[in-house]
């Protein structure tokens, strides 16, 4: 279940890698705003966005602590803006139930979940 779970992480990213920039120079892109939070236990959260419109929130929380079971329960969601000016963004989740992501594209809103398993081949 975890290696399906990195397999579909891979397969997302690989799908929507981040477009072209309308920044002349990618040294340009600057930190817009950046903040982390990490308990060492495995309860965290961070988000930053980009002067490019790039976006990354995360949280995960420790779910069945000290337990055979024990895992990281993750949420959050990335984005970007295209070389077209539409914001592209993905939702996910990540648990015991593995990688589960939903994904946004511009004003049509989000993409049915059987395209996205078609396009896994799942």
């Amino acid at each position: 279940m975890k290696m399906l779970a990195i397999l579909v992480c891979a397969a997302i990213a690989a799908a929507a890698p981040p477009a072209r920039r309308a920044v002349s120079n990618p040294q340009e892109i600057q930190i817009v705003q950046y903040d982390s939070h990490n308990d060492g236990l495995g309860n965290y959260n961070y988000n930053f966005e980009l002067s490019d419109g790039t976006k990354r929130d995360e949280q995960g929380e420790i779910r069945n602590a000290g337990t055979e079971d024990e895992f990281i329960a993750v949420r959050g969601s990335y984005s970007w803006v295209d070389s077209d000016g539409i914001s592209k963004t993905v939702l996910y989740i990540a648990d015991d139930k593995g990688f589960q992501p939903i994904v946004e594209q511009g004003p049509s809103g989000p993409l049915p979940i059987a395209v996205i398993k078609s396009l896994l081949n799942q």
